[in-house]
């Protein structure tokens, strides 16, 4: 599997037979000017919107003709099972910013979870749907999702083998969010890489957990 990171909470996912899949979609310049990564116009085959908010659902610059998951429930597309768990973007049930879908994609012998805008910590009934994890993308940034150190604390409990994490302040995102260090900063294990792509197998997947820091594309 191959995974390209745009920006902010946005990823490219294409499986070795070439189906590509894009996540969370954002609207560049949503926020009144405050996400200002380039528009996502690659073609897709599936999109995966984990809430109805811009700057996770922007579909329109997106090219080709694609099937598109935003409700729960577990689908097979193509022979790539995608389950959608629900949780809320906030810890008071939903009651502050809404509903939130976490995605379990199944492709190439590889389990990878998306965990949208989480805002809360995860329950035993929602780690045991989501399963054993190889690929975590993992929201770091607070105020609207999970902060350092809840991010931290999911990551141990889920305990993936590689952890992306997303969502967090750049010189492309002005939202009033942490930046990567805070959740980076004492950490074992964190590789910074030099593209903006990472292409993944069961097979290379580390003995021990790292944590894979990409460039964002645009």
């Amino acid at each position: 599997m191959q995974l390209k990171w745009y920006g902010h909470s946005a990823f490219k996912l294409t499986t070795d037979k070439g189906l590509r899949i894009i996540v969370d979609p954002y609207e560049s310049g949503f926020g009144n000017g405050g996400l200002t990564y380039g528009k996502i116009v690659d073609e897709a085959d599936l999109v995966l919107t984990s809430h109805e908010h811009g700057d996770h659902s922007y579909i329109k610059d997106i090219k080709g003709k694609f099937a598109r998951i935003e409700k729960e429930g577990s689908h097979d597309v193509s022979g790539v099972k995608v389950k959608a768990i629900p949780c809320f973007h906030d810890p008071s049930q939903g009651k502050e910013r809404g509903k939130n879908l976490i995605f379990v994609i199944e492709a190439d012998g590889l389990k990878l979870a998306h965990l949208g805008d989480l805002g809360h910590h995860l329950s035993s009934d929602i780690l045991e749907k989501m399963g054993s994890i190889d690929l975590l993308l993992l929201p770091v940034g607070g105020f609207y999702t999970i902060d350092a150190k809840e991010a931290t604390d999911i990551m141990n409990a889920i305990k993936p083998r590689l952890t992306i994490p997303m969502h967090y302040k750049t010189e492309k995102c002005a939202f009033p969010i942490a930046t990567l260090d805070e959740f980076t900063r004492g950490k074992k294990g964190v590789k910074m890489m030099d593209g903006t792509e990472l292409k993944v197998t069961k097979e290379s997947l580390p003995k021990e957990p790292e944590i894979v820091v990409l460039k964002y594309a645009l």
